[in-house]
C-alpha cells in the first residue's frame, strides 16, 4: 500500500483519530508550559507549538477544504504528498485501490477545474498512446467556431407536453441517504447556479433537493420511494403530488445500474433516520429494502404503459428509463413493445458497468453488465435500427469525467452525458473508500453530523458549477477542433481507438453502426438478427429459450 492509500485509510478511522493530532499539540503546549514554570528554558517549545495551534484554528474556521475542517493540522499531510508526487512518481508503484476507481490524474483534472486552478499541463501527454486502451478524436486543419453558448438538448418526444431543455452534462443519480444532506444541498445549488439537472437517485426527493430550487430528475427505483403505499407498491396519487412540482423536470424509471445491475439494495434499520424515513415514505428504524425488480410491471409492454401512465400523472413531463445493458434481446423487446403499442419513451440513459458511487458486491462491480462503450453503441443501434431515434433521446453515464468523455459519448450516439463520482470529487471527495461505512472523512457520503460540518455548501456549490462549466467548455472546444460546431454533429468516424500497438481504427470500423430502420426492413442483414428475432414485446424472456 502506498503513502496515499495509507493516508486515506487513516482518514476513515474513528472520531478519536480525527482529533488525535490537535489533542497532542494542545497537550504538548500545556505540558511544556507547566514544565517551564520550573525550567524557563522549555519556553522555546512554544515557538514550535503555538504556530501549530494557530494553524489548527485556521483549519477549523476556513470554508474551502473539508479535510482541514474535519482533520485540523493532520490533513496537511495530504497536500505535502500531493506536492511531492510529481517528484516521487517515478519511484512509486500505484496499488489497485488507486487504479480501479478513478486514478490520481483523473481526480486531479476534476479538482483543478472545480477549484478554478489552471488545468493546462506541460511536457505533453502522460498517457501511453500505444496502449490498447488509448483513443483520440481526429482534428481538422480548418477547425470550427466554438459556439458562444453551451448546447442544450430538448428531451421530450411526440407524446410529451412539457419537454425539457437539458444541459449536455448533468449530475447522475445519487440518493439522499447514500450522500449527506449537505452534499445534496451543494450539488443542487451548484446545478441551479450552472443551469444543469440533478438526478435524485432512487431515494426520492428530499427537503435538501428542494431547498435551492435546482432542476431535478426524479429517479423511480423498484422501491418506489416517495410514492409507495404501506406495502411498498406504487401509489399513483402520491406520485402525482410529488411529480407535478415545477422543480421536477423529468421522471426516470431505474431498471438497473452499472455498479450492481439486477441487484437490490438494503439500507439497515439503524440508518433509517426520521428524515430519511419521511423522504422515502418508509417506517423509521426498519430495514429499507429495494427489490431487485419492479412490481408495477413484468413485461416490456407493461413497462412502456407504466411510463406512459407516469407521463400523464406528472402533467406531460418527459419519462425515460435508465439501465445497464444486459441481455441484448431485452433491449430489442423494449423496442418492439414501443412499436407495437405506438407508445414511446422520451429518453433512455445507458449506465456503463464501470459506473457506480456506492458499495456493491465485487463480482457484480467487476463482472456484470456491459461497459459503457458496448452498451451505448448497442442501445444506439437498437433505437436507430428500430426507427425510433428521432423520438427518443439517448443519455450516457459511466465514469465520464472530462470533455473528451462527453465528446466520445456523443460520437457514439449519445445526446448528452451524466456523471456522479466527478461531482463528488468537486464536493471534496478524496476517494477514501469508506462510503458504505458512514465514516466518509469529507462529509460527502456520511450521515455523521460532525463529519458533515467539514462541507460548506456555498463553497462546494461554486466548485460543482465551475467544474460543470469548464468541462462543457472543454467538450465544445474538442468538437470545434474536430471541425464541427455542435457536439451533436460528432460521428463515430471522428473517434479513433487503438486495437494493437501498430493499428488503430475508427469506432465504426470496430463496432457495427446500423442504419435507420434496418431492423424493421431486414433484420437478418444486421449483426443483431439473433437478438431481434428472439425478442418478444410481451416478455423479457427470449424466444430462444422458451
Amino acid at each position: 500500500m502506498n503513502s496515499s492509500s495509507l493516508f486515506r485509510a487513516f482518514l476513515g478511522r474513528s472520531g478519536v483519530l480525527r482529533a488525535l493530532v490537535p489533542l497532542l499539540v494542545i497537550l504538548g503546549l500545556i505540558v511544556c508550559n507547566a514544565v517551564a514554570i520550573r525550567h524557563p528554558d522549555w519556553l522555546w517549545v512554544n515557538l514550535l507549538l503555538l504556530p501549530l495551534v494557530a494553524l489548527g484554528v485556521r483549519d477549523v474556521l476556513q470554508p474551502e477544504h473539508s479535510l482541514m475542517r474535519n482533520y485540523p493540522i493532520a490533513a496537511h499531510v495530504r497536500w505535502i504528498f500531493e506536492a511531492l508526487r510529481p517528484y516521487l512518481r517515478a519511484y512509486v508503484v500505484e496499488d489497485d485501490l488507486e487504479g480501479r476507481p478513478f486514478s490520481l490524474d483523473q481526480r486531479r483534472t476534476v479538482y483543478e477545474r472545480a477549484k478554478g486552478d489552471k488545468d493546462d499541463h506541460p511536457f505533453g501527454t502522460e498517457l501511453d498512446v500505444y496502449s490498447s486502451e488509448y483513443q483520440w478524436m481526429v482534428h481538422s486543419i480548418a477547425p470550427a467556431r466554438t459556439p458562444a453558448e453551451p448546447p442544450r438538448v430538448r428531451i421530450g418526444g411526440p407524446q410529451c407536453t412539457q419537454p425539457y431543455d437539458a444541459s449536455i452534462f448533468n449530475i447522475s443519480a445519487m440518493s439522499f441517504g447514500s450522500l449527506s444532506a449537505k452534499a445534496i444541498e451543494a450539488l443542487n445549488l451548484g446545478a441551479a447556479q450552472g443551469g444543469f439537472y440533478h438526478d435524485t437517485g432512487e431515494g426520492s426527493v428530499s427537503p435538501y433537493h428542494r431547498k435551492h430550487k435546482g432542476d431535478l430528475v426524479w429517479e423511480l427505483g423498484s422501491g418506489y420511494f416517495g410514492c409507495r403505499d404501506k406495502d411498498g407498491n406504487f401509489d399513483p396519487e402520491r406520485f402525482r403530488a410529488a411529480a407535478c412540482d415545477p422543480q421536477v423536470k423529468m421522471v426516470e424509471i431505474k431498471l438497473s445500474q452499472g455498479a450492481k445491475p439486477g441487484h437490490g439494495g438494503v439500507l439497515p434499520g439503524p440508518k433509517v433516520s426520521q428524515e430519511i424515513a419521511e423522504t422515502r415514505g418508509i417506517p423509521v428504524g426498519e430495514d429499507c429494502i429495494s427489490p431487485a425488480g419492479h412490481s408495477a410491471f413484468s413485461t416490456p409492454r407493461q413497462m412502456i404503459e407504466f411510463a406512459a401512465r407516469l407521463r400523464d400523472l406528472s402533467g406531460g413531463k418527459p419519462v425515460g428509463i435508465k439501465l445497464c445493458v444486459g441481455h441484448p434481446h431485452e433491449v430489442m423487446a423494449i423496442m418492439k413493445a414501443m412499436i407495437a403499442s405506438s407508445v414511446y419513451l422520451d429518453y433512455i440513459v445507458v449506465d456503463g458497468a464501470e459506473g457506480g458511487t456506492g458499495a456493491a458486491p465485487v463480482e457484480l462491480s467487476d463482472h456484470a453488465g456491459m461497459p459503457l462503450t458496448e452498451g451505448l453503441i448497442f442501445m444506439r443501434n437498437a433505437l436507430v435500427g428500430a426507427g425510433l431515434k428521432d423520438k427518443i433521446k439517448l443519455g450516457a453515464s459511466g465514469k465520464i469525467y472530462s470533455g473528451e468523455g462527453i465528446a466520445s459519448a456523443c460520437a457514439m450516439g449519445a445526446d448528452w452525458a451524466n456523471a456522479a463520482r466527478p461531482f463528488m470529487f468537486a464536493l471534496g471527495c478524496v476517494q477514501s473508500m469508506r462510503c458504505h461505512l458512514d465514516t466518509c472523512p469529507t462529509g460527502v457520503a456520511t450521515q455523521d453530523l460532525g463529519r458533515q460540518r467539514g462541507l460548506v455548501v456555498e463553497d462546494k456549490a461554486q466548485r460543482v458549477a465551475r467544474f460543470h462549466r469548464k468541462t462543457v467548455e472543454a467538450a465544445m472546444g474538442l468538437a470545434a477542433v474536430v471541425g464541427v460546431e455542435q457536439l451533436g454533429d460528432l460521428r463515430p468516424y471522428h473517434l479513433y481507438h487503438r486495437v494493437t500497438p501498430t493499428e488503430a481504427r475508427t469506432i465504426d470500423n470496430i463496432y457495427p453502426f446500423i442504419g435507420t430502420g434496418d431492423l424493421i426492413s431486414d433484420a437478418d442483414a444486421t449483426p443483431y438478427a439473433q437478438w431481434w428475432n428472439a425478442a418478444d414485446p410481451d416478455s423479457f424472456r427470449s424466444r430462444l429459450f422458451s
